[in-house]
């Protein structure tokens, strides 16, 4: 599969894959950013694209930031749709308690591409029964 990347800012990087096989590719940063504890922040890729009907671009954190900066995907994973033609951009969000930098060009997230199911939803008057029913939140645990 091939998708047309168009960039619109000259510090725009094409989205890597850091080893053969890796499902995600990674997107960067075009700006420098400072983003304050526990607040998000909209960081720019300078990439806009045409991910192709059937399929949906999914957006989520590196470990590597989580890990070493504190800094995550708030809207976990972030969509791009196939019919979205605009920038990219990420929603990072600090989870420490201190002013986190990003670098122009730093990888800030990382770009899955997948197949996506379009179903058609159907009201019916009853559902099927099934093992668990109505049980909702914390009910498959032991507690």
């Amino acid at each position: 599969m091939i998708i047309p990347l168009k960039k619109i800012n000259s510090y725009a990087k094409l989205p890597l894959r850091a080893k053969d096989g890796d499902a995600g590719t990674d997107l960067y940063s075009v700006e420098a950013v400072k983003i304050k504890p526990f607040t998000q922040q909209l960081v720019h890729t300078g990439l806009m694209g045409a991910i192709p009907e059937g399929y949906v671009g999914l957006v989520h954190p590196r470990s590597g930031l989580a890990l070493k900066k504190g800094i995550t995907v708030l809207n976990t994973p972030g969509t791009i749709d196939s019919g979205y033609r605009g920038e990219w951009c990420v929603i990072l969000y600090n989870a420490t308690s201190q002013i986190v930098t990003i670098d122009k060009g730093e990888r800030i997230a990382q770009l899955v591409v997948q197949k996506v199911e379009l179903p058609v939803f159907q009201e019916v008057d009853e559902l099927t029964d099934s093992q668990r029913g109505q049980a909702g939140f914390g009910s498959t645990g032991n507690n």
